[in-house]
């Protein structure tokens, strides 16, 4: 049984007394003290620690030994009667002591701890062997996504499962990871989103889909982006962002009670408090807020290009105008959003699959969720006018023509699916890894990835 089981069949007892019964536990041995006829040793399993209590008279000479005997970072089976001992310690009183595997190499120091990155990352079993803090850390992530799968589930949502491997990547302005099918001797990318497929499913009936699965983007790394990373994205027929930002502040804050108990987290020097509702504000009103910049007054390149130089933003002078204003949120915006926000109605170079909003066709009704100063999540009123559509793609390869290789291709294939209908949509991408930093104060997305991506 796991440790804490047993240990909590000894809370209620006095020193001295035994529990009813065997019981049987497992672990790592952590630590061990005495010798002679009494040896006290420590077992670790995922649950806690407990001490077992190894006697010559309850073990014989050839159990003591093999207690006596093992190496930290041994794993050993204990079979024996759960007591309290006259010092007041919750232990097993050891009837049989078993050798299930030998640890070869010393375990890291209990006390220390790894504090050497490189080795952290690159053997992450010696980083959760360590520290049960990183332990809890990779079982919070764990509740945090069973509570997301809960939370969909009981909305109507169905989980799906779409292609990895992809013949034509879409659904985000990526580089893609490409590879060969030998059999059917052709190249195929590994996916940059679940977008596109996802939508099929709501043409073809499904209405509320979700999936949550890993990304491949060929980019660089860095404190948020890793090449292989873990997305949520639903999509939710006669929906709309309004609907979708409202279900993302229910989302997030009932992921945060089931992982961490509350809606109030620790981050950096304060706190995030995922308590709906979540501040809104237009793009164009906050970039102009903290920028000085109206990029709507500045339509073309050239022009607001000067105006990011003139108020000491960098501005490559290769970049389009959907990326310079990308460059205005990233560098002087999205560093300020600690708390949780959302960006409403981006301009419509920006988001290629989302709705033009009726009142003002150069806006569309997307959404970026913003909090820890990183982007958490994305959202649209999902465009579903397939000339409209169409138009978007070709507007996609003139940028690919002018050298944008993040611009995606087009796809006649998810085009054809729009000719046969899809309802008004609205769909939500959510980051599990950057979630789970904010739920675990974590300022990498390194430390919550079991094995990251690293050089050489």
């Amino acid at each position: 049984m796991p440790v804490a089981d047993a240990r909590a069949l000894g809370e209620p007892l006095e020193a001295g007394d035994e529990a009813d019964g065997q019981v049987a536990v497992a672990g790592r041995l952590v630590a061990r003290r005495g010798q002679g006829k009494t040896v006290f040793a420590d077992v670790e399993d995922r649950s806690g620690t407990m001490q077992v209590w190894a006697t010559l008279d309850r073990l014989g000479e050839q159990g003591l030994a093999v207690l006596a005997g093992a190496h930290l970072g041994d794993i050993v089976g204990i079979r024996g009667t759960v007591v309290r001992t006259r010092r007041g310690e919750v232990s097993v009183a050891a009837d049989s002591v078993d050798m299930l595997a030998k640890s070869l190499r010393p375990p890291p120091d209990r006390h220390a701890g790894l504090t050497d990155p490189e080795t952290r990352y690159r053997q992450r079993y010696l980083d959760l062997m360590a520290a049960e803090d990183v332990r809890e850390q990779f079982m919070m992530r764990a509740r945090a996504i069973a509570g997301v799968r809960r939370f969909l589930d009981s909305r109507g949502f169905i989980e799906v499962e779409t292609p990895a491997l992809q013949p034509i990547y879409g659904g985000a302005a990526a580089r893609p990871f490409v590879t060969h099918h030998n059999e059917l001797d052709r190249d195929l990318f590994l996916r940059i989103a679940t977008e596109l497929y996802l939508k099929r499913c709501i043409v073809g009936g499904l209405e509320k889909v979700y999936e949550i699965g890993k990304d491949f983007r060929n980019e660089g790394v860095s404190f948020k982006h890793n090449p292989e990373f873990t997305m949520l994205e639903t999509y939710e027929a006669f929906a709309d962002y309004d609907d979708v930002a409202a279900m993302l502040e229910e989302m997030v804050s009932s992921a945060a009670i089931e992982a961490t108990g509350g809606t109030t987290v620790p981050w950096k020097d304060g706190e995030i408090d995922f308590t709906p509702p979540w501040r809104r504000v237009r793009l164009v009103d906050a970039l102009q807020e903290t920028s000085g910049i109206d990029v709507m007054a500045h339509p073309d390149a050239a022009s607001l290009r000067q105006a990011m130089r003139a108020a000491g933003l960098d501005a490559p002078d290769n970049a389009p105008w959907p990326k310079l204003v990308d460059g205005i949120l990233s560098q002087s915006l999205e560093p300020t959003l600690i708390q949780p926000t959302i960006l409403m109605d981006y301009p419509l170079e920006l988001s290629p699959f989302a709705k033009r909003r009726e009142d003002d066709p150069r806006l569309v009704e997307r959404f970026e969720a913003f909090c820890g100063g990183m982007e958490l999540a994305n959202a649209f009123s999902e465009l579903n006018d397939p000339d409209d559509q169409r138009e978007r793609f070709a507007m996609l390869q003139a940028d690919r023509a002018a050298g944008d290789d993040e611009a995606q291709p087009a796809d006649e294939d998810f085009l054809i699916a729009l000719e046969h209908g899809m309802p008004p949509t609205g769909g939500l991408g959510l980051g599990i890894d950057r979630l789970v930093m904010l739920l675990t104060d974590r300022h990498s997305i390194r430390e919550v990835i079991l094995f990251p991506a690293m050089r050489n």
